[in-house]
Protein backbone atom coordinates (compact mmCIF):
# COMPACT_ATOMS: atom_id res chain seq x y z
CA UNK A 1 0.00 0.00 0.00
CA UNK A 2 1.23 3.27 -0.65
CA UNK A 3 2.66 5.48 1.89
CA UNK A 4 0.80 8.68 1.88
CA UNK A 5 1.56 11.81 4.41
CA UNK A 6 -0.10 11.93 7.64
CA UNK A 7 -1.55 15.64 8.30
CA UNK A 8 -0.71 18.44 10.27
CA UNK A 9 1.12 18.04 13.54
CA UNK A 10 3.26 21.04 14.75
CA UNK A 11 6.77 20.63 15.54
CA UNK A 12 9.12 23.37 16.14
CA UNK A 13 6.34 25.68 15.73
CA UNK A 14 5.90 24.47 11.95
CA UNK A 15 2.89 22.87 10.99
CA UNK A 16 3.44 20.25 8.39
CA UNK A 17 0.09 20.18 6.30
CA UNK A 18 -1.33 17.91 4.14
CA UNK A 19 -0.56 19.95 0.27
CA UNK A 20 1.62 18.10 -1.98
CA UNK A 21 2.77 20.58 -3.95
CA UNK A 22 3.82 20.02 -7.77
CA UNK A 23 5.83 23.20 -8.54
CA UNK A 24 7.43 25.44 -7.11
CA UNK A 25 6.02 28.91 -5.78
CA UNK A 26 6.89 32.05 -8.32
CA UNK A 27 10.11 33.48 -7.83
CA UNK A 28 11.57 30.89 -5.38
CA UNK A 29 15.22 29.58 -6.56
CA UNK A 30 16.00 26.19 -7.25
CA UNK A 31 17.92 23.64 -5.28
CA UNK A 32 20.12 21.29 -7.92
CA UNK A 33 20.11 17.72 -7.97
CA UNK A 34 22.81 16.88 -5.29
CA UNK A 35 24.12 13.70 -7.88
CA UNK A 36 24.57 10.28 -6.13
CA UNK A 37 28.13 10.04 -4.36
CA UNK A 38 29.88 8.00 -6.93
CA UNK A 39 27.54 5.54 -5.90
CA UNK A 40 26.09 5.07 -9.21
CA UNK A 41 29.50 4.31 -11.31
CA UNK A 42 29.23 1.07 -10.02
CA UNK A 43 25.50 0.51 -11.45
CA UNK A 44 25.51 1.40 -15.30
CA UNK A 45 22.19 1.56 -16.96
CA UNK A 46 21.94 -1.99 -18.41
CA UNK A 47 22.94 -3.05 -14.98
CA UNK A 48 19.99 -1.19 -13.17
CA UNK A 49 17.45 -2.18 -16.59
CA UNK A 50 17.93 -5.82 -14.94
CA UNK A 51 17.62 -4.90 -11.55
CA UNK A 52 21.23 -5.19 -10.46
CA UNK A 53 22.61 -2.98 -7.67
CA UNK A 54 26.37 -3.48 -6.47
CA UNK A 55 28.28 -1.48 -3.90
CA UNK A 56 31.91 -1.82 -2.70
CA UNK A 57 34.03 -4.38 -3.53
CA UNK A 58 31.13 -6.78 -3.52
CA UNK A 59 29.82 -8.57 -6.63
CA UNK A 60 27.02 -7.07 -8.28
CA UNK A 61 23.57 -8.72 -7.33
CA UNK A 62 20.23 -8.96 -8.35
CA UNK A 63 18.07 -7.39 -5.99
CA UNK A 64 14.69 -7.54 -7.91
CA UNK A 65 12.41 -9.56 -10.85
CA UNK A 66 14.20 -7.63 -13.58
CA UNK A 67 10.43 -5.45 -14.06
CA UNK A 68 11.05 -3.31 -11.24
CA UNK A 69 10.05 -5.13 -8.37
CA UNK A 70 12.68 -5.22 -5.49
CA UNK A 71 13.48 -7.17 -3.05
CA UNK A 72 14.40 -4.97 -0.22
CA UNK A 73 15.19 -7.03 2.74
CA UNK A 74 17.45 -8.55 0.17
CA UNK A 75 21.21 -8.82 2.28
CA UNK A 76 23.23 -11.21 0.35
CA UNK A 77 26.88 -10.24 1.86
CA UNK A 78 25.33 -9.01 5.39
CA UNK A 79 26.54 -5.91 5.32
CA UNK A 80 25.50 -2.81 6.90
CA UNK A 81 26.59 -0.61 4.25
CA UNK A 82 25.48 -2.19 1.51
CA UNK A 83 22.10 -2.57 2.83
CA UNK A 84 21.87 0.91 3.80
CA UNK A 85 23.15 1.93 0.31
CA UNK A 86 20.00 0.21 -1.41
CA UNK A 87 17.43 2.07 0.25
CA UNK A 88 19.16 5.30 -0.47
CA UNK A 89 18.48 4.48 -3.98
CA UNK A 90 21.62 6.65 -4.96
CA UNK A 91 22.34 3.38 -7.11
CA UNK A 92 19.80 4.84 -9.57
CA UNK A 93 21.91 7.58 -10.88
CA UNK A 94 22.56 6.75 -14.34
CA UNK A 95 18.85 5.96 -15.04
CA UNK A 96 18.14 9.42 -12.97
CA UNK A 97 20.22 10.98 -16.19
CA UNK A 98 18.62 8.83 -18.59
CA UNK A 99 15.37 10.06 -17.88
CA UNK A 100 16.51 13.26 -17.99
CA UNK A 101 18.04 12.24 -21.78
CA UNK A 102 14.45 11.82 -23.03
CA UNK A 103 14.98 7.84 -22.32
CA UNK A 104 11.80 6.12 -21.93
CA UNK A 105 12.85 2.37 -21.15
CA UNK A 106 14.85 4.04 -18.52
CA UNK A 107 12.16 6.35 -17.10
CA UNK A 108 9.94 3.21 -16.76
CA UNK A 109 12.27 1.45 -14.70
CA UNK A 110 13.68 4.44 -12.23
CA UNK A 111 9.92 4.94 -11.51
CA UNK A 112 9.00 1.41 -11.17
CA UNK A 113 12.04 0.72 -8.78
CA UNK A 114 10.71 4.34 -6.36
CA UNK A 115 7.45 3.70 -6.26
CA UNK A 116 8.07 0.01 -5.17
CA UNK A 117 10.08 1.76 -2.54
CA UNK A 118 7.02 3.65 -1.73
CA UNK A 119 4.75 1.14 -1.70
CA UNK A 120 6.90 -1.55 0.42
CA UNK A 121 8.59 0.69 2.96
CA UNK A 122 5.35 2.19 4.46
CA UNK A 123 5.80 5.12 6.97
CA UNK A 124 7.41 5.59 9.13
CA UNK A 125 10.04 2.82 8.15
CA UNK A 126 11.50 3.26 11.32
CA UNK A 127 11.67 -0.54 11.97
CA UNK A 128 13.70 -0.82 9.08
CA UNK A 129 17.25 0.66 9.92
CA UNK A 130 18.84 0.85 6.22
CA UNK A 131 15.55 2.46 5.62
CA UNK A 132 15.26 5.18 8.05
CA UNK A 133 18.93 5.81 8.40
CA UNK A 134 19.11 6.57 4.59
CA UNK A 135 16.11 8.91 4.36
CA UNK A 136 18.20 11.80 3.53
CA UNK A 137 19.65 10.48 1.11
CA UNK A 138 17.01 9.06 -0.85
CA UNK A 139 14.94 12.49 -0.43
CA UNK A 140 17.19 13.97 -2.71
CA UNK A 141 17.25 11.37 -5.21
CA UNK A 142 13.72 11.73 -5.46
CA UNK A 143 13.94 15.06 -5.93
CA UNK A 144 16.34 14.69 -9.07
CA UNK A 145 14.15 12.36 -9.96
CA UNK A 146 11.23 14.58 -10.35
CA UNK A 147 13.56 17.72 -11.62
CA UNK A 148 14.73 14.80 -14.23
CA UNK A 149 11.49 14.40 -15.29
CA UNK A 150 10.07 18.03 -15.56
CA UNK A 151 13.12 18.23 -17.88
CA UNK A 152 11.74 15.27 -19.98
CA UNK A 153 8.26 16.40 -19.82
CA UNK A 154 9.00 20.13 -20.58
CA UNK A 155 6.82 21.09 -17.85
CA UNK A 156 7.03 22.93 -14.89
CA UNK A 157 4.37 20.86 -13.08
CA UNK A 158 3.78 16.98 -13.02
CA UNK A 159 0.67 15.38 -14.35
CA UNK A 160 -1.65 13.98 -11.96
CA UNK A 161 -0.54 10.34 -12.73
CA UNK A 162 3.00 11.83 -10.48
CA UNK A 163 1.13 12.58 -7.51
CA UNK A 164 2.67 9.37 -5.83
CA UNK A 165 5.91 11.36 -6.57
CA UNK A 166 5.06 14.59 -4.43
CA UNK A 167 3.50 12.72 -1.85
CA UNK A 168 6.48 10.49 -1.41
CA UNK A 169 8.76 13.23 -0.96
CA UNK A 170 6.08 15.50 1.29
CA UNK A 171 5.80 12.29 3.49
CA UNK A 172 9.75 11.92 3.85
CA UNK A 173 9.74 15.56 4.61
CA UNK A 174 7.56 14.10 7.57
CA UNK A 175 10.30 11.80 8.43
CA UNK A 176 12.94 14.68 8.45
CA UNK A 177 10.64 16.75 10.45
CA UNK A 178 10.20 14.25 13.05
CA UNK A 179 13.11 12.36 13.49
CA UNK A 180 16.43 14.99 13.57
CA UNK A 181 19.35 13.28 14.94
CA UNK A 182 20.59 16.34 15.86
CA UNK A 183 23.90 18.48 15.61
CA UNK A 184 26.13 16.38 13.45
CA UNK A 185 26.86 14.94 10.42
CA UNK A 186 23.77 12.99 10.00
CA UNK A 187 21.41 15.24 11.13
CA UNK A 188 23.44 18.36 8.83
CA UNK A 189 22.19 15.78 6.08
CA UNK A 190 19.02 15.54 6.99
CA UNK A 191 18.02 19.43 7.43
CA UNK A 192 19.76 19.76 4.09
CA UNK A 193 17.34 17.07 2.57
CA UNK A 194 14.51 19.04 3.97
CA UNK A 195 15.50 22.12 2.82
CA UNK A 196 15.31 21.11 -0.24
CA UNK A 197 11.91 19.38 -0.31
CA UNK A 198 10.53 23.13 0.93
CA UNK A 199 12.75 24.69 -2.07
CA UNK A 200 11.29 22.32 -4.44
CA UNK A 201 7.62 23.17 -3.34
CA UNK A 202 8.10 26.96 -2.61
CA UNK A 203 7.26 25.92 1.38
CA UNK A 204 8.73 28.76 3.68
CA UNK A 205 7.82 26.83 6.57
CA UNK A 206 10.18 23.88 5.85
CA UNK A 207 12.94 26.15 4.69
CA UNK A 208 12.63 27.73 7.73
CA UNK A 209 12.75 24.79 10.23
CA UNK A 210 15.89 23.58 8.17
CA UNK A 211 17.48 27.04 8.27
CA UNK A 212 17.22 27.22 11.96
CA UNK A 213 18.32 23.57 12.51
CA UNK A 214 21.05 24.15 10.56
CA UNK A 215 22.48 27.44 12.40
CA UNK A 216 21.56 25.62 15.70
CA UNK A 217 23.52 22.55 14.87
CA UNK A 218 26.50 24.28 13.30
CA UNK A 219 27.11 25.90 16.91
CA UNK A 220 27.55 22.23 18.38
CA UNK A 221 29.17 20.68 15.53
CA UNK A 222 31.89 22.74 15.26
CA UNK A 223 33.33 24.70 18.10
CA UNK A 224 34.72 28.29 17.83
CA UNK A 225 38.41 26.44 17.35
CA UNK A 226 36.99 24.93 14.20
CA UNK A 227 36.64 20.94 15.98
CA UNK A 228 34.12 18.61 14.67
CA UNK A 229 31.92 17.20 17.67
CA UNK A 230 32.80 13.27 15.34
CA UNK A 231 36.10 12.53 16.96
CA UNK A 232 37.01 11.60 13.68
CA UNK A 233 39.73 13.31 11.14
CA UNK A 234 38.12 12.63 8.10
CA UNK A 235 35.06 12.97 9.81
CA UNK A 236 36.20 16.94 9.88
CA UNK A 237 37.07 17.29 6.02
CA UNK A 238 33.60 15.41 5.45
CA UNK A 239 31.51 18.22 7.71
CA UNK A 240 34.01 20.60 6.19
CA UNK A 241 32.46 20.27 2.58
CA UNK A 242 28.79 19.51 4.17
CA UNK A 243 28.68 23.10 5.60
CA UNK A 244 29.73 24.25 2.77
CA UNK A 245 27.41 22.68 0.89
CA UNK A 246 24.66 24.02 3.47
CA UNK A 247 25.24 27.17 3.15
CA UNK A 248 25.50 27.26 -0.80
CA UNK A 249 22.08 25.32 -0.83
CA UNK A 250 20.74 28.05 1.65
CA UNK A 251 21.51 30.19 -0.74
CA UNK A 252 20.07 28.84 -3.68
CA UNK A 253 16.85 28.42 -2.06
CA UNK A 254 17.03 32.62 -0.96
CA UNK A 255 17.95 31.96 2.74
CA UNK A 256 20.85 33.65 4.19
CA UNK A 257 22.79 31.20 5.78
CA UNK A 258 23.69 33.79 8.63
CA UNK A 259 27.47 34.38 10.31
CA UNK A 260 28.01 31.00 11.75
CA UNK A 261 28.21 28.37 9.17
CA UNK A 262 31.05 30.77 7.31
CA UNK A 263 32.56 31.51 10.68
CA UNK A 264 33.02 28.08 12.10
CA UNK A 265 33.51 26.49 8.53
CA UNK A 266 36.62 28.96 7.84
CA UNK A 267 37.69 27.81 11.72
CA UNK A 268 37.68 24.31 10.57
CA UNK A 269 39.59 25.08 7.52
CA UNK A 270 42.76 26.11 9.71
CA UNK A 271 41.77 23.19 11.76
CA UNK A 272 42.30 20.88 8.86
CA UNK A 273 45.27 22.21 7.44
CA UNK A 274 47.36 21.47 10.62
CA UNK A 275 45.89 17.98 11.05
CA UNK A 276 48.06 16.51 7.67
CA UNK A 277 50.79 15.17 7.58
CA UNK A 278 53.99 16.76 5.29
CA UNK A 279 52.87 14.62 2.44
CA UNK A 280 49.75 16.58 2.85
CA UNK A 281 47.68 12.91 4.25
CA UNK A 282 45.06 13.46 7.03
CA UNK A 283 46.66 12.07 10.76
CA UNK A 284 44.27 9.01 10.78
CA UNK A 285 42.54 9.38 13.74
CA UNK A 286 39.26 8.19 14.38
CA UNK A 287 37.19 6.88 11.92
CA UNK A 288 39.62 8.18 9.05
CA UNK A 289 41.00 6.23 5.75
CA UNK A 290 43.71 7.12 3.99
CA UNK A 291 42.89 10.51 2.42
CA UNK A 292 44.40 14.10 0.87
CA UNK A 293 43.78 17.09 2.52
CA UNK A 294 41.59 19.21 -0.45
CA UNK A 295 43.03 22.15 -2.18
CA UNK A 296 40.73 24.81 -1.18
CA UNK A 297 41.96 28.19 -2.90
CA UNK A 298 42.77 31.18 -0.90
CA UNK A 299 42.80 28.72 2.11
CA UNK A 300 45.34 27.33 4.99
CA UNK A 301 44.28 24.27 3.25
CA UNK A 302 45.94 25.49 -0.31
CA UNK A 303 49.21 26.00 1.65
CA UNK A 304 49.56 22.37 2.80
CA UNK A 305 48.05 20.76 -0.49
CA UNK A 306 50.73 23.00 -2.86
CA UNK A 307 53.42 22.17 -0.21
CA UNK A 308 53.20 26.09 0.52
CA UNK A 309 53.50 27.47 -3.02
CA UNK A 310 50.29 28.93 -2.63
CA UNK A 311 47.62 29.79 0.26
CA UNK A 312 47.54 31.35 3.50
CA UNK A 313 50.01 29.69 5.39
CA UNK A 314 48.81 27.99 8.88
CA UNK A 315 48.55 30.32 12.07
CA UNK A 316 50.47 27.71 14.16
CA UNK A 317 53.28 25.26 14.20
CA UNK A 318 52.27 22.79 17.36
CA UNK A 319 48.20 23.28 17.61
CA UNK A 320 46.38 22.37 20.88
CA UNK A 321 42.72 22.44 20.38
CA UNK A 322 40.71 21.95 23.69
CA UNK A 323 38.13 19.23 21.72
CA UNK A 324 40.94 16.96 22.19
CA UNK A 325 43.84 17.03 19.71
CA UNK A 326 47.39 18.45 18.81
CA UNK A 327 48.57 18.48 15.56
CA UNK A 328 52.40 19.74 15.84
CA UNK A 329 55.30 19.66 12.80
CA UNK A 330 58.37 20.80 13.26
CA UNK A 331 58.10 23.79 10.94
CA UNK A 332 56.13 25.02 7.61
CA UNK A 333 58.62 24.28 4.83
CA UNK A 334 60.67 27.82 6.01
CA UNK A 335 64.16 25.80 7.04
CA UNK A 336 64.07 22.92 4.81
CA UNK A 337 61.45 21.38 2.12
CA UNK A 338 57.78 21.40 2.95
CA UNK A 339 57.83 17.48 2.57
CA UNK A 340 60.84 16.85 4.68
CA UNK A 341 59.17 18.27 8.06
CA UNK A 342 57.99 15.96 10.43
CA UNK A 343 54.41 15.90 11.71
CA UNK A 344 52.77 14.30 14.71
CA UNK A 345 49.07 13.74 16.34
CA UNK A 346 48.42 13.24 20.13
CA UNK A 347 44.97 12.77 21.68
CA UNK A 348 43.20 13.98 24.95
CA UNK A 349 39.62 15.27 25.65
CA UNK A 350 35.92 13.57 26.35
CA UNK A 351 35.41 10.00 26.09
CA UNK A 352 34.64 8.42 22.91
CA UNK A 353 31.56 9.10 21.12
CA UNK A 354 30.19 9.29 17.39
CA UNK A 355 33.12 8.28 15.05
CA UNK A 356 35.68 8.24 17.62
CA UNK A 357 38.14 5.64 19.19
CA UNK A 358 39.65 4.57 21.95
CA UNK A 359 42.77 6.90 21.19
CA UNK A 360 44.10 8.81 24.06
CA UNK A 361 47.22 9.99 24.77
CA UNK A 362 48.26 8.04 21.26
CA UNK A 363 50.32 9.35 19.11
CA UNK A 364 50.76 9.28 15.34
CA UNK A 365 54.33 10.29 13.75
CA UNK A 366 55.36 11.10 10.28
CA UNK A 367 59.15 11.46 9.54
CA UNK A 368 60.46 13.59 6.84
CA UNK A 369 57.56 12.17 4.68
CA UNK A 370 57.72 8.75 6.14
CA UNK A 371 54.54 7.12 8.17
CA UNK A 372 56.73 5.91 11.32
CA UNK A 373 53.73 5.26 13.90
CA UNK A 374 50.13 4.64 12.52
CA UNK A 375 46.51 4.23 13.36
CA UNK A 376 45.10 1.35 11.81
CA UNK A 377 42.71 3.18 9.77
CA UNK A 378 39.08 2.71 9.39
CA UNK A 379 37.10 -0.59 9.34
CA UNK A 380 33.98 0.49 7.93
CA UNK A 381 30.59 -0.34 10.13
CA UNK A 382 30.38 -3.96 10.15
CA UNK A 383 30.18 -5.79 13.48
CA UNK A 384 33.58 -7.61 13.25
CA UNK A 385 36.66 -8.82 15.47
CA UNK A 386 38.93 -6.40 13.30
CA UNK A 387 37.07 -3.37 12.55
CA UNK A 388 35.86 -3.64 16.63
CA UNK A 389 39.46 -4.21 17.34
CA UNK A 390 40.23 -0.85 15.51
CA UNK A 391 38.39 1.27 17.68
CA UNK A 392 39.84 -0.22 20.97
CA UNK A 393 42.77 0.96 22.70
CA UNK A 394 45.15 -2.07 21.95
CA UNK A 395 44.95 -0.58 18.29
CA UNK A 396 46.52 2.79 19.11
CA UNK A 397 50.25 3.61 20.42
CA UNK A 398 49.61 4.04 23.88
CA UNK A 399 50.08 2.24 27.24
CA UNK A 400 47.39 -0.25 27.89
CA UNK A 401 46.06 -2.37 30.43
CA UNK A 402 44.92 -5.58 29.08
CA UNK A 403 44.65 -7.08 32.63
CA UNK A 404 42.10 -4.96 33.44
CA UNK A 405 38.98 -3.84 32.57
CA UNK A 406 39.34 -1.06 29.98
CA UNK A 407 36.84 2.11 30.06
CA UNK A 408 36.90 4.94 27.81
CA UNK A 409 38.76 7.29 29.56
CA UNK A 410 38.43 11.71 29.92
CA UNK A 411 41.82 12.87 29.52
CA UNK A 412 43.59 16.00 31.09
CA UNK A 413 46.63 17.34 29.09
CA UNK A 414 48.13 18.41 32.60
CA UNK A 415 50.53 20.86 30.64
CA UNK A 416 52.52 22.44 28.09
CA UNK A 417 55.55 23.36 26.66
CA UNK A 418 57.14 24.70 23.24
CA UNK A 419 60.28 25.89 22.03
CA UNK A 420 61.89 25.88 18.95
CA UNK A 421 63.19 22.60 18.78
CA UNK A 422 60.96 20.59 21.22
CA UNK A 423 57.27 19.99 22.32
CA UNK A 424 56.75 18.92 25.26
CA UNK A 425 52.97 17.47 26.95
CA UNK A 426 51.75 15.82 29.96
CA UNK A 427 48.62 13.64 29.56
CA UNK A 428 46.72 12.02 32.64
CA UNK A 429 43.62 9.56 32.99
CA UNK A 430 42.27 6.98 34.14
CA UNK A 431 42.07 4.25 31.15
CA UNK A 432 40.93 1.19 33.11
CA UNK A 433 38.79 0.26 36.34
CA UNK A 434 41.33 0.99 39.17
CA UNK A 435 44.45 2.38 37.09
CA UNK A 436 45.77 5.17 36.71
CA UNK A 437 48.16 6.21 33.50
CA UNK A 438 50.11 9.46 32.71
CA UNK A 439 52.45 10.32 29.82
CA UNK A 440 54.97 12.67 28.94
CA UNK A 441 55.88 13.08 25.64
CA UNK A 442 58.98 15.01 24.28
CA UNK A 443 58.57 15.40 20.12
CA UNK A 444 62.39 17.00 19.26
CA UNK A 445 63.59 18.45 15.88
CA UNK A 446 66.94 17.97 14.75
CA UNK A 447 67.40 15.10 15.83
CA UNK A 448 64.00 14.22 14.80
CA UNK A 449 62.42 11.77 17.34
CA UNK A 450 59.88 10.79 19.67
CA UNK A 451 60.15 10.14 23.20
CA UNK A 452 57.66 8.82 25.82
CA UNK A 453 57.39 8.40 29.21
CA UNK A 454 54.49 5.91 30.43
CA UNK A 455 53.34 5.57 34.08
CA UNK A 456 51.11 3.13 35.60
CA UNK A 457 49.76 2.67 39.11
CA UNK A 458 46.92 0.23 40.68
CA UNK A 459 46.58 -1.35 43.83
CA UNK A 460 46.57 -4.65 42.38
CA UNK A 461 49.63 -5.88 40.30
CA UNK A 462 49.15 -5.67 36.33
CA UNK A 463 50.24 -6.13 32.89
CA UNK A 464 51.30 -2.33 31.29
CA UNK A 465 52.02 -2.80 27.46
CA UNK A 466 53.06 0.50 25.50
CA UNK A 467 51.76 -0.67 21.67
CA UNK A 468 53.91 0.92 18.56
CA UNK A 469 52.24 0.16 15.58
CA UNK A 470 54.51 0.76 12.56
CA UNK A 471 53.64 0.73 8.76
CA UNK A 472 52.62 -2.55 7.10
CA UNK A 473 55.60 -4.12 4.96
CA UNK A 474 58.50 -3.75 7.31
CA UNK A 475 60.53 -6.15 9.16
CA UNK A 476 61.08 -5.90 12.52
CA UNK A 477 64.16 -7.44 14.14
CA UNK A 478 64.59 -7.18 17.82
CA UNK A 479 68.09 -7.03 18.78
CA UNK A 480 68.27 -6.89 21.90
CA UNK A 481 65.77 -6.75 25.18
CA UNK A 482 65.63 -3.24 24.98
CA UNK A 483 65.55 -2.58 21.31
CA UNK A 484 64.10 -3.30 18.11
CA UNK A 485 64.71 -1.75 14.42
CA UNK A 486 62.30 -1.76 11.63
CA UNK A 487 62.17 -1.21 7.99
CA UNK A 488 62.14 -2.57 4.81
CA UNK A 489 64.54 -4.73 3.16
CA UNK A 490 66.49 -2.42 1.22
CA UNK A 491 64.87 0.96 2.17
CA UNK A 492 66.72 3.83 3.32
CA UNK A 493 65.23 4.21 6.22
CA UNK A 494 64.89 2.89 9.67
CA UNK A 495 63.13 2.99 12.98
CA UNK A 496 65.03 2.29 16.17
CA UNK A 497 62.27 1.36 18.84
CA UNK A 498 64.39 1.66 22.47
CA UNK A 499 62.90 0.47 25.33
CA UNK A 500 64.96 2.03 27.50
CA UNK A 501 65.15 1.00 31.26
CA UNK A 502 65.55 4.00 34.19
CA UNK A 503 65.31 2.95 37.90
CA UNK A 504 66.07 -0.76 37.55
CA UNK A 505 62.64 -1.47 35.97
CA UNK A 506 62.95 -4.96 33.58
CA UNK A 507 60.53 -5.29 30.76
CA UNK A 508 60.09 -7.27 27.88
CA UNK A 509 60.45 -6.26 23.63
CA UNK A 510 57.86 -8.10 21.48
CA UNK A 511 56.30 -8.06 17.99
CA UNK A 512 53.48 -8.96 16.97
CA UNK A 513 52.02 -8.79 13.24
CA UNK A 514 48.58 -10.30 11.66
CA UNK A 515 46.92 -12.12 14.90
CA UNK A 516 43.65 -13.67 14.36
CA UNK A 517 42.29 -14.11 17.97
CA UNK A 518 42.20 -11.07 19.76
CA UNK A 519 42.96 -9.02 16.81
CA UNK A 520 46.26 -7.76 16.80
CA UNK A 521 48.91 -5.93 14.13
CA UNK A 522 46.54 -4.71 11.46
CA UNK A 523 46.11 -2.38 8.68
CA UNK A 524 43.09 -0.89 7.05
CA UNK A 525 43.92 0.51 3.82
CA UNK A 526 40.45 0.98 3.19
CA UNK A 527 37.06 -0.63 4.44
CA UNK A 528 37.81 -3.43 1.95
CA UNK A 529 41.11 -4.07 2.49
CA UNK A 530 43.53 -5.26 5.89
CA UNK A 531 46.77 -5.48 5.93
CA UNK A 532 49.17 -7.15 8.58
CA UNK A 533 51.31 -4.45 10.02
CA UNK A 534 53.90 -5.16 12.90
CA UNK A 535 53.39 -3.86 16.58
CA UNK A 536 56.00 -3.45 18.84
CA UNK A 537 55.18 -3.76 22.61
CA UNK A 538 57.16 -3.09 25.56
CA UNK A 539 55.78 -4.90 28.81
CA UNK A 540 56.12 -4.34 32.03
CA UNK A 541 54.13 -5.88 35.01
CA UNK A 542 53.58 -5.77 38.76
CA UNK A 543 51.50 -2.68 40.42
CA UNK A 544 53.61 0.13 39.09
CA UNK A 545 55.44 0.37 35.66
CA UNK A 546 57.61 3.09 34.25
CA UNK A 547 58.19 2.77 30.47
CA UNK A 548 60.63 5.00 28.88
CA UNK A 549 60.60 4.55 25.02
CA UNK A 550 62.22 6.53 22.43
CA UNK A 551 61.19 6.35 18.33
CA UNK A 552 64.03 7.26 16.43
CA UNK A 553 63.54 7.01 12.67
CA UNK A 554 67.15 7.48 11.06
CA UNK A 555 68.97 6.74 7.79
CA UNK A 556 69.48 3.24 7.13
CA UNK A 557 73.69 4.27 7.44
CA UNK A 558 73.21 6.07 10.65
CA UNK A 559 74.44 4.42 14.18
CA UNK A 560 71.51 4.83 16.96
CA UNK A 561 72.68 4.11 20.79
CA UNK A 562 71.83 5.93 23.98
CA UNK A 563 72.94 5.65 27.78
CA UNK A 564 71.49 7.08 31.01
CA UNK A 565 73.39 8.79 33.61
CA UNK A 566 72.08 9.94 37.02
CA UNK A 567 72.25 13.60 37.19
CA UNK A 568 71.08 14.41 41.21
CA UNK A 569 67.08 13.17 41.65
CA UNK A 570 67.01 13.94 37.47
CA UNK A 571 67.88 11.23 35.12
CA UNK A 572 69.55 12.52 32.07
CA UNK A 573 69.11 10.21 28.75
CA UNK A 574 71.88 10.55 25.87
CA UNK A 575 71.07 9.64 22.61
CA UNK A 576 73.40 9.57 19.40
CA UNK A 577 71.58 9.50 16.04
CA UNK A 578 74.20 9.54 13.40
CA UNK A 579 76.43 12.44 13.76
CA UNK A 580 73.61 13.93 15.98
CA UNK A 581 73.53 13.57 19.79
CA UNK A 582 70.95 15.20 22.04
CA UNK A 583 70.52 15.11 25.95
CA UNK A 584 66.98 15.11 27.49
CA UNK A 585 66.55 15.25 31.37
CA UNK A 586 63.71 13.14 33.40
CA UNK A 587 62.69 14.27 36.47
CA UNK A 588 61.12 12.33 39.43
CA UNK A 589 57.43 13.78 38.40
CA UNK A 590 58.20 12.29 34.88
CA UNK A 591 59.06 15.75 32.88
CA UNK A 592 60.57 15.49 30.14
CA UNK A 593 63.44 18.49 29.03
CA UNK A 594 65.87 18.83 26.36
CA UNK A 595 68.87 20.21 27.12
CA UNK A 596 70.54 22.70 25.62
Amino acid sequence: MMAKPESGKEIDSITMIDLPMSAPAAGVPGYPCQGFSGIEKKVPLPALMNDTFAWGNTAPYQVGNGAGDIKWDSDPYQNLSWHLWLHSLRWLGNGVHAIKAGDPKATERVLAIVRDWVRDNPFSWKRNTSASESTMHRTNVLICVRQSLLTQLKAKTLPAQYKWLDEALMTHARYLIDNWSGAHNHGTDQSIALLGVGCTYGRKDLMKLAAQRLNKGVRTALDEEGSTNEQAVGYADFNYRLWGRAADRLRDCGVNPGPAIETRRQALGEWLATATTATGYLHQIGNTGQQKLPNVPGTPMEYVATQGKKGKKPQLRTAIYKAGYVFGRTGWGEKRPFAEESTYSLRFGVARRWHGHEDHTAITYNWKGHDILIDPGYGGHQAQARQEWAKGPAAHNQMTIPTATAKSPVTRLVGSVSTPNSDYFQLSDRPAEGVDRTRDVLVLKDPDLVITLDRGASSSPQRYETLWHLAPGQKVDVTSPTTAVAGKPGAAVRTHLLHIPIGGEAGTTTVEEGRENPPQGWFFKDIFTVLPAPVVKFTHTGQDARILSAIVPAAAADQVSYTTRPAGANVVLDLVVGAQRVSIKITPEGRLTRLP
